[in-house]
């Protein structure tokens, strides 16, 4: 290991690779009353296949690894050979991994779900607003020096009270994101997903019983049976799905088309669900047509003419970054390691609070290929 990586608790039992260093402190006190020794890389910059393998070394009992790294057959054969059990993807998506490489190994994947939510739907939701309302133009003009006073056509943005949201992907984030806007914006809601989403829909209903208790409006709420006729219809459409092999390029030149000329387009899954260079003309051709965007088809690098775009707002892939999240990530990912060197069954829940405590249940919070590897289930915390 070069200088790099600094190690804690150096006579620890089992050797734990964590490839960055990670928010807060008590996901290390985790791993130390385990009896893990940390090797934590301290370089900022992403590391290659190589370094990897190099920190796995011989001897590895797990990793705790990055969304910005592809763990595929090679870095699995390493972590096998050096006697490795588990890694978890300091991340809720793994698109990364080769996760039937890594059950053919017998080695568990985690990742953590259930702390990003509301957090990466807060996001989603602020993405939207600065796009819709010009606010990084008008920020840029500000700052300038450009504003000599208030003029009735600046920056003009849409109104979004009581307009049609779109929404691909009803999961967890995308559920968050449509209660944000139609309740706090009164926006009819237009969804994709392989199923209905019931409780969504039960709670559009709640809420319209609400709205006509103080004489308003009732709002719609529709599964809609394919995505075209969702942006067709929609003026915000915002993407949740995961990355797949159907989901690739999702958004295409084809059915940016179908969209309205000032429709708003949101991105916070994953930046390989649009095709990035039929975005950039798109928006070229359209400037009416404006982009919120965290996650790119080839991070860190954007798409040539896209950081040129005055119509498109970039973040640098920030979804999840608030202190409390990123922090309650960094416990997770450390549970899923300790819970499988310690032979814990696997949690079968959404709800992922009680792991946060320092006295939580000796259980593994999410590991994704449970079933492959036949390991025990927990069924509840009062089972």
């Amino acid at each position: 290991m070069d200088g790099r990586w600094n190690v804690v608790n150096s006579g620890g039992t089992h050797r734990i690779v964590v490839t960055k260093d990670l928010p807060g402190d008590q996901w290390l006190e985790i791993l130390e009353n385990s009896q893990c020794r940390i090797d934590v890389c301290q370089s900022r910059q992403v590391l290659s296949p190589d370094e990897l393998r190099d920190a796995i070394g011989d001897e590895c009992a797990g990793v705790i690894g990055q969304l910005t790294e592809y763990w595929n057959k090679e870095l699995f054969g390493a972590l096998a050979r050096a006697g490795g059990r588990v890694y978890s993807n300091y991340a809720v998506g793994y698109d990364n991994v080769d996760v039937e490489t890594a059950s053919a190994r017998g080695i568990a994947v985690g990742n953590t779900p259930g702390v990003l939510t509301e957090t990466t739907a807060e996001l989603a939701v602020a993405l939207t607003f600065a796009a819709t309302r010009r606010i990084v133009e008008a920020d840029d003009y500000m700052r300038s020096g450009q504003y000599d006073g208030w003029l009735p056509d600046l920056f003009l943005g849409e109104l979004l009270w009581r307009k049609t949201l779109g929404v691909v992907g009803a999961g967890r984030i995308g559920t968050a994101y449509a209660r944000m806007m139609v309740e706090g914006h009164r926006m009819n809601l237009i969804y994709v997903d392989v199923a209905p989403n019931n409780q969504l829909e039960a709670e559009v209903v709640q809420f319209n019983s609400y709205l006509e208790s103080i004489g308003e409006q009732p709002v719609r709420c529709t599964h809609a049976d394919d995505i075209d006729s969702l942006l067709a219809g929609a003026d915000v459409v915002s993407l949740h799905p995961a990355l797949t092999e159907d989901t690739y390029h999702l958004i295409s030149g084809e059915r940016l088309a179908r969209m309205k000329e000032n429709a708003i387009l949101v991105n916070a899954s994953r930046g390989a669900v649009i095709d990035e260079a039929a975005l950039v003309e798109h928006c070229t051709r359209h400037p009416q047509f404006r982009v919120g965007l965290d996650v790119y088809e080839n991070e860190p690098e954007m798409a040539p003419g896209l950081a040129e775009l005055d119509n498109v707002v970039v973040a640098p892939h920030i979804g999840s970054a608030t202190r409390w999240t990123r922090n309650g990530m960094a416990i997770l990912a450390a549970r899923n390691i300790i819970g499988i060197l310690h032979n814990y069954p696997i949690w079968n829940q959404e709800e992922m609070s009680a792991f946060l405590h320092p006295d939580a249940p000796a259980v593994t919070p999410s590991i994704i290929n449970r079933e492959a590897l036949e390991l025990p289930v927990f069924p509840n915390l009062s089972g």
